[in-house]
This record gives structure tokens, C-alpha cells and sequence, in this order.
């Protein structure tokens, strides 16, 4: 079957039901594994165990790079990653002749959905993605309406690696916050991700700030905090501190950020009981 993937640019031939697939994004890996279909990846990104079972796939590379020794080993009939920063190496695994596929960084929780859609397309497994995607569409209206009627306003800053950003209107975490009962103090904002300006964030005096790291670039939240003089606030702001594990991660989009949103709700819940 002929392919074409929009997002690179290029058309590819695409298996009736692909069996070794290499997934190169934890979010797609951890999907495929939801839809029953783990026994049909050959390889892994070094992120995505940790969001599925326990497993000995090797590790075909991670956002920048691909072990391309081992993708001959392997024969993938299918090649899974994003768009965003790994788009260039999509490109790269195309023009080398991979049946190579981006789907494009979902702008919403919608995007989410769709994105979820459109693998169920490309493994021919339809049906699996629309029972996962309905049964995804329940939680968050369960999630909607279990929101807490004292909303906190948010500010939500994320590290990736060294580079700091916050996260306006055009993206999922967004309406992960907005669905856990927070509002987002940048949700009118039309951008998706942006360094702050941290004198507008002090003019918001936000109840809670959501802080998401890496193990790789640790950083001292407490010690940022009084950095920057917000500790002195009058009420204190309520911290949270997400990381990459699973269900704490609000920058990944696959299945358990339903678990994601569970726990950052619970967080909204104890600050509107606690905090005035």
C-alpha cells in the first residue's frame, strides 16, 4: 500500500499489517503496546520503556539519532517518530530509502485523538484505535467533570534539558491542565511553547506552579523559587514537581497521561481544600 506521510514530504511503501515495527517516540510506542499490538514492535527509542511492560526490544536510537547498523539488522517495515525536533531525522531515514512515518505534534488534546486515528490506520488496526480512543474520550469527560469548582490558576514551566518554556494556548498540556481543573495563566496566549517573561508571571501571582524536569538536567525548584523572589508571595504558591515518570509526565501524550491528569487533579483538589 502507498503511503503518503504529509509531514516529511514523501510517499512510502507501507506493509498490509506491519510486524517489525520501529518506534523512535515513547508516546507511539506506549499506544501501540495499549492497542494489543506490543508483539509487533522490533525497537525502541532509549525513552519509551518507560511507559510499557517490561521488555528486552533494543534500543534503535532517541529524538536526534538512529542506530541505522541495527535498522538493517531489523528490516523495519514501518519507521514511527514525530515531528518538532525530530523531523530532520525523519527526513534523514527517508531520503536513505526507510519506510519512515511522522505524525505531526498533536497542538491539543484533540491532535491527541487524531494522531491516535491515524496509527490505528497505519497498522491496520482501526477498530483497536477507536475502542482505546472512546474509551480515552470517557476518562477525560469523567476527568472534566470531577474538577474541582474552585479553580487554581497555573503557571506551567517546563525544562527540557537546559532550555526553559512555558506553554500558551496550541498545545495538549494546555487542555491536560484545563481538564484536571486548572486554568492555564497563558491560555489565551496563541502560541504553543515560549520562554516566559517572569515579570508577567509575577503580576499573575498564580496559586500553583507546575514544574516539569529531566533526571538528565536536574533542576533545584525551591532554590529557583527564591531565586526569583516568588517564595515571598502572600499566599505562598502551591508547587508541583513533574518529572518523566510515568503518570507524572505532562509533556507526554500517550495513554497514561490519563494517569497524568488523575494525579495533577488530585493536586488541584488539595490546594482548593487547603490553600486560600
Amino acid at each position: 500500500m502507498r503511503v503518503f506521510c504529509e509531514t516529511l514530504g514523501v510517499d512510502i511503501d507501507l506493509a498490509e499489517r506491519p510486524q517489525r515495527i520501529v518506534c523512535l517516540a515513547s508516546s507511539l510506542t506506549e499506544t501501540i503496546f495499549e492497542m494489543g499490538c506490543g508483539h509487533r514492535v522490533a525497537a525502541i527509542s532509549a525513552y519509551c520503556s518507560r511507559y510499557i511492560p517490561a521488555n528486552n526490544l533494543p534500543v534503535a536510537g532517541d529524538y536526534l539519532r538512529a542506530d541505522e547498523a541495527m535498522f538493517q539488522q531489523i528490516n523495519p517495515d514501518l519507521i514511527l517518530l514525530t515531528t518538532g525536533i525530530q523531523r530532520t531525522l525523519g527526513i534523514r531515514l527517508a531520503q536513505a530509502g526507510y519506510p519512515v512515518y511522522a505524525l505531526p505534534l498533536p497542538s491539543s488534546i484533540s491532535g491527541v485523538m487524531e494522531n491516535l486515528n491515524l496509527l490505528g490506520g497505519l497498522l491496520n488496526e482501526v477498530e483497536s484505535a477507536r475502542r482505546l480512543r472512546q474509551r480515552w474520550e470517557q476518562q477525560f469527560q469523567t476527568l472534566y467533570l470531577s474538577a474541582p469548582l474552585r479553580r487554581p490558576r497555573v503557571y506551567i514551566e517546563l525544562w527540557f534539558g537546559k532550555h526553559m518554556r512555558t506553554v500558551g494556548a496550541l498545545s495538549f498540556i494546555h487542555d491536560l491542565v484545563e481538564a484536571a481543573g486548572g486554568d492555564n495563566i497563558f491560555g489565551r496566549d496563541r502560541r504553543a511553547y515560549f520562554t516566559p517573561d517572569l515579570a508577567q508571571v509575577e503580576m499573575a501571582r498564580p496559586d500553583v506552579l507546575l514544574f516539569h524536569t529531566e533526571p538528565e538536567y536536574p533542576v533545584d525548584i525551591a532554590a529557583l523559587i527564591e531565586e526569583r523572589g516568588w517564595h515571598r508571595w502572600n499566599p505562598a504558591p502551591y508547587v508541583v514537581a513533574g518529572s518523566v515518570q510515568k503518570g507524572q509526565n505532562i509533556i507526554h501524550e500517550g495513554p497514561s497521561m490519563m494517569e497524568t491528569a488523575t494525579w495533577l487533579q488530585g493536586h488541584f483538589h488539595f490546594w482548593a481544600r487547603h490553600y486560600r
